[in-house]
Order: structure tokens, then C-alpha cells, then sequence
């Protein structure tokens, strides 16, 4: 760590832990009297806050968090890409209440004219013609793959090393340290070994992807356009391209998870780098914080779905559920996508995406450390190394648990908060250049002290 003492990190953590615990003394008593919540918390990786505790929600609007200690904090997370739109966007909260109170009926198994205006509005923004609801995007990712294995005949599907699709359990697979697959570190239980099931190469090596395509047995490649939940990591020039070539060359399907890529503009990665998958997969930001998600397949392969008579997916043939596409998701998609997510709340994401880029690369700059930062569209992170990390397992040996603790910390307890998970921020239509400026000031501030 170039102009870092270790003595030095440590002494500035142990700081930044004991104010922690003292701004926050309600969240803490939440946490230590969650007697009946497995983990101590709604959902286990909510645990994955620095300071051994979480903070507990009191409200949030926008782009500002207020916890139960009545601390307020300008939101960089934005729920991880769930509330890229903002916290409680006033077009989404109108549409549900309409359905909710005015309209009524939350789920009916009914269909809603919502419905096709978001499946238009996904096509136009996307490019694939037929679209399908989910609840999640780690369940369009399920059915998506479902459907690949269907019309190819295949059986296995090809992820990049450290990608990220939700809870998929085939995609819990990564490369060990010799290049050979193993499932993932801490993959719980598998029920099957997901190297039974999935190739996995690193991500911008395409002779890795055109040596396991070669093959003949992977129905399709699913990919993040650039790897997110590892940090970012972006694709090298050509290389998208060449992705598509092998794939079409090999009769692979290609599968776009927009989830977190979606920061990249109106139509995703898809559309700002110029992209032309068989399917893609989207979910969390676009219904507003409203759970949903959708998939979106070419008509070729939806005639080739209709050629298998003896594919159930009208019931048990494990595409759908019962709350899928239910009224009150569709309605908060609309509402989502039609006022808050436009073109010009991207372009305004975007240009303080750009600001914030430029502000930290200064700073790593300024104070000399062997940092880097990378940029994808609305949503930017630093990572502790240089240069920026490639593939995914480049990634993954970059992290640095104690300084990745510092940075939350020493940011939180100055009222900004980033991602829990890595040092992502993300602008949303709310974020203003006071609040990038803000965190540019305690970013230095952080650097300042920690280079002393």
C-alpha cells in the first residue's frame, strides 16, 4: 500500500469503529435485541455493514437516508441499483397508489393494459421485441436460462469468473487460483456442483470464451457487459464484439443482464455500447423500489419456444409464479420508467457520474496511493489497486477488508453513505452537485489523514 502505514490504518479504523458505535446507539440496540431474526436481521447480508451492526431505516426520499438516530446521509448505495430512480419517486408512488387505493387489486392473476405499455417501453428501450415479468431479476435470470437450455438443446450455460446474477444457483461458480472451476468461496449447500453444470472463463479473455464454446454444449452465455459486484470492471475495447461473434459462430445464446449495467443509460449497457443480444434480463431500479423484474427474448426464439408443445409454461413447468407481473409491480414499472427514468434524468446522472470520477482520480492523484476508479454510465467505484482490475479474479485479489472498512466508515460517519458491498456510488435523478461535492471533500479528508 504506496504511502499507507499499516499501524496507521489500523490506529484510524479503531477510531472510526468507536465513533460509529457512538452515533449510532438506537441502531445498536435494535440490533443486539433481534432476538427472532436469523442473522439478527431481515435478510443474512444485511450484516455485511462495516461497524459490526447495521443502521436501522427511519426514512428515506430521494437521495437522503434518515436512520431511527436521527442521523442523515446523502445515499450513494441507492439500495444497490433498487433505488437508482430515488427513494420514493413521486411518478412511482402515484401509480401504486392509484392501483393500491384508487383501482385496487394489488396481485389478481389478472393481466393489466401496464403490462404492454412497460413491454413497449422495455422493446424501445432494449431492442428485443417480446418481454416476460418477474418478481426478480435473479428469477429472469433462472427462466431466461430455462428457456436457452429449451430452444438449443443444451445443457449447460458459460458465466465470467466473480460475475454477478442474484441467487442463480448455477452461476455460483468461479476460477481457483491455477484457472480451474470450483464453486464459488462460502457457496452455500449447492445442491449440485455448479462446475457440473456451468463453464466459467475471466472476463476479457476471449480466447478462454472460444476454446470452452468450442464445445458444443452451452446453451448460453449469460454476462454482465461489464462485471459489477466485484467492482468495475469494464470491458476492453472490441471485446463485446468479439463475445457476439463467438457465440453466434458456436450457436450459443447471448444473454445481457442489464440488472446493475442498467446505470449506463436509457437502454443499458445494450444500448450505449451498441449491443445485440438473444435475451436480456433486468431488474430492481426499474419498478421504482417496487420488486420486479423482466426478460426480453428475440421472436426467433420464442417461434423455437412454441415448437415445444411438451414445455409446460402455463404451470408446472418451472417458468412463472403466481405473483409475477402482478398489478401493482406493472403499475410501479410504468410509473418508473415513463417520468423518472428519461433521457435527460440519465444525462444529468451521468455528468455527475463524471464529476464524482474526476473528483476521486484527483485525489488518488493528489495523494499518491496505488488506487483506481472506473465508470459505468450513472455509477462509479474505486478500487484499492492500480492499474484497474480486469477480470474478475483480478478483482477479487484486490480487496482489502481493512481499508474497504475505513472508507465506509470514515464516509458514514460524515454523512455519506456508499454500497455496503464495495465502494460503488451511484448518482439517481435527485443527486445534486452539492452532494458530490460533499463526498469529494470527506473523500479527501479520508485520504488526507490515512497518507499522513
Amino acid at each position: 500500500m504506496r504511502n499507507i502505514s499499516e499501524a496507521k490504518l489500523t490506529e484510524l479504523l479503531e477510531r472510526e469503529r468507536a465513533s460509529y458505535l457512538a452515533l449510532h446507539p438506537k441502531s445498536f440496540s435494535a440490533y443486539q435485541n433481534s432476538h427472532n431474526l436469523f442473522g439478527k436481521v431481515p435478510m443474512t447480508w444485511m450484516n455485511k455493514w462495516s461497524g459490526g451492526f447495521p443502521l436501522y431505516l427511519d426514512k428515506a426520499h430521494g437521495n437522503s437516508i434518515t436512520d431511527i438516530d436521527g442521523n442523515t446521509y446523502i445515499d450513494f448505495a441507492l439500495g444497490d441499483t433498487g433505488a437508482m430512480a430515488g427513494h420514493s419517486p413521486k411518478p412511482t408512488i402515484a401509480a401504486v397508489n392509484k392501483r393500491m387505493a384508487e383501482l385496487g387489486g394489488i396481485t389478481t392473476m389478472l393481466p393489466t393494459e401496464d403490462a404492454q405499455w412497460v413491454g413497449n417501453d422495455l422493446t424501445n428501450r432494449f431492442g428485443l421485441p417480446l418481454w416476460s415479468f418477474t418478481l426478480s431479476a435473479t428469477d429472469a435470470n433462472r427462466w431466461a436460462l430455462r428457456i436457452a437450455r429449451l430452444v438449443t438443446g443444451r445443457p449447460k450455460i458459460l458465466v465470467f469468473s466473480y460475475c454477478y446474477h442474484g441467487s442463480v444457483d448455477e452461476t455460483f461458480v468461479t476460477l481457483d487460483q491455477s484457472g480451474k472451476p470450483r464453486s464459488r468461496p462460502g457457496n452455500v449447500a449447492p445442491a449440485v456442483d455448479p462446475t457440473s453444470t456451468t463453464r466459467v472463463v475471466e472476463f476479457n479473455d476471449i480466447d478462454s470464451l472460444q476454446r470452452d464454446l468450442a464445445n458444443g454444449d452451452v446453451a448460453a452465455v449469460l454476462m454482465e457487459p461489464a462485471l459489477t459486484n466485484i467492482g468495475i470492471v469494464l470491458p476492453e475495447l472490441g471485446y463485446l464484439a468479439k463475445v457476439r461473434e463467438v457465440t453466434t459462430a458456436t450457436g450459443t445464446l447471448l444473454i445481457n443482464d442489464e440488472t446493475h449495467t442498467f446505470s449506463a443509460g436509457p437502454g443499458g449497457a445494450t444500448k450505449a455500447m451498441n449491443l445485440s443480444p438473444d435475451m436480456i434480463t433486468i431488474g430492481k431500479s426499474i419498478g421504482g423500489g417496487i420488486p420486479c423484474g423482466a426478460y426480453g427474448i428475440t421472436r426467433e426464439i420464442a417461434d423455437q419456444v412454441a415448437k415445444h408443445q411438451e414445455a409446460d409454461l402455463v404451470d408446472v413447468g418451472g417458468v412463472g409464479g403466481t405473483l409475477a407481473g402482478n398489478a401493482l409491480s406493472l403499475a410501479a414499472m410504468r410509473g418508473t420508467l415513463e417520468h423518472v427514468f428519461t433521457a435527460a434524468a440519465f444525462n444529468q446522472m451521468i455528468e455527475l457520474a463524471n464529476i464524482f470520477t474526476n473528483d476521486v482520480q484527483q485525489a488518488i492523484n493528489k495523494f499518491d496511493v496505488d488506487w483506481s476508479v472506473a465508470q459505468l454510465g450513472a455509477r462509479t467505484e474505486y478500487r484499492f489497486t492500480k492499474p484497474a482490475p480486469k477480470n474478475g479474479g483480478e478483482a477479487a485479489a484486490a480487496s482489502n477488508e481493512q481499508l474497504d472498512e475505513y472508507m465506509h466508515l470514515y464516509t458514514i460517519n460524515r454523512g455519506i453513505m456508499m454500497t455496503p458491498f464495495h465502494n460503488m456510488a451511484l448518482m439517481c435523478p435527485e443527486t445534486k452537485k452539492s452532494d458530490v461535492a460533499a463526498h469529494k471533500d470527506v473523500f479527501n479528508e479520508a485520504l488526507s489523514e490515512l497518507t499522513s
